[in-house]
């Protein structure tokens, strides 16, 4: 932030730098925001957010993704962007899902460092600094935000979210941070490798991790929604749990093969009493024949599945191309078509 002294006045005035994105300076810090039905929530979220960056004295930029609001939300955006020059935003042509809405902003975030938060303000804005600050200071590539205390959630998100957390650490890796959502700070190279990878529908908080690019964590309190409802009803947590599973590890396709095998030992033993009860003269003509036949085709029946699922599910997530969302409008493309330029 420069200072200038306007002459005969002896007053020195602090100017932000310009608009990133209005020139050719890429800013040193973008702060991606996925906003859904957030109307209640934007004032409040500006008002917290934009103290917090403008103390970094760096040129950074917000990049609101609005994912396809019905409510007012968009409205709000653009009349934040008129007196706040460093918010961007980009809307989504429909409701594309929160982790859609997150790379849409991923690939079109222009800053050095990356942030990604939420609107809702459970992840306060203030830890932005202290990330960016530690990043730095440890020479790190990602800062993942760690909530070291949940007691505003409820009971149930906290069992819920317990679990979720505990599975996936042990089905995908430990390397996946416990209790760390999508609040995290990423370098420029950490996002260029998220944009490269092929997969459309990931799970950010499982896709960066993997990278195993040197991070750090900083612990947070989480807050209460500060306004609004929350977007992750519990149909939406199970569609994430479902996401992490069968795009991060093939457990659920090996259950076939285990229920397999099992089936195979199962029939193993029921073999041995049919026999038993085939020689002691206890069952009805042909039950025996018919029993163990249908228990060993079922078996190795449920075998073939898992070994079969093992190879699709390798081709499945090698031929997802689909497109995860459809970009409406972006203002920063708007402000560079309208920058002037010189004539060469």
């Amino acid at each position: 932030m420069a200072t200038v002294h306007t002459p005969g006045t002896g007053v020195a005035r602090r100017h932000r730098p310009a608009r990133a994105g209005a020139g050719h300076d890429r800013p040193q810090l973008t702060v991606v925001v996925p906003m859904y039905d957030e109307a209640a929530v934007v004032d409040l979220f500006v008002e917290r957010l934009r103290p917090v960056l403008d103390a970094i004295d760096e040129p950074y930029e917000v990049l609101a993704v609005d994912d396809g609001s019905r409510d007012a939300t968009p409205v709000l955006l653009e009349r934040h962007r008129r007196d706040w020059p460093e918010l961007r935003v980009v809307r989504l042509r429909a409701n594309s899902g929160h982790q859609a809405a997150l790379s849409a902003g991923l690939t079109r975030a222009r800053g050095a460092w990356v942030a990604t938060i939420d609107a809702d303000l459970q992840d306060p804005p203030e830890t932005l600094a202290a990330m960016l600050a530690a990043a730095r200071a440890e020479s790190v590539d990602v800062v993942y935000g760690v909530r070291a205390d949940r007691t505003t959630d409820s009971a149930f998100k906290r069992l819920t979210a317990g679990l979720y957390y505990r599975m996936i650490r042990r089905l995908v890796g430990a390397h996946v941070p416990h209790d760390a959502g999508d609040f995290r700070l990423m370098s420029r190279a950490t996002v260029d490798a998220v944009n490269r990878l092929p997969e459309h529908h990931r799970v950010l908080r499982l896709v960066v991790p993997a990278l195993g690019f040197p991070d750090t964590q900083v612990t947070y309190r989480r807050e209460p929604r500060a306004a609004g409802d929350t977007k992750y009803p519990l149909s939406k947590m199970l569609r994430l749990t479902v996401d992490s599973l069968t795009g991060f590890s093939i457990a659920p396709l090996r259950l076939a093969t285990w229920f397999g095998l099992g089936g195979a030992a199962v029939t193993v033993l029921l073999l041995a009493l049919a026999v038993v009860a085939f020689l002691t003269d206890h069952t009805v003509p042909g039950w025996t024949s018919t029993f163990v036949a249908v228990s060993a085709v079922g078996a190795v029946q449920l075998l073939c599945l898992g070994l079969l699922g093992e190879y699709v599910g390798r081709l499945y997530t090698q031929l997802q191309g689909r497109p995860s969302y459809f970009v409406a409008y972006d203002s920063g493309e708007d402000d560079a078509a309208d920058t002037p330029t010189a004539d060469r």
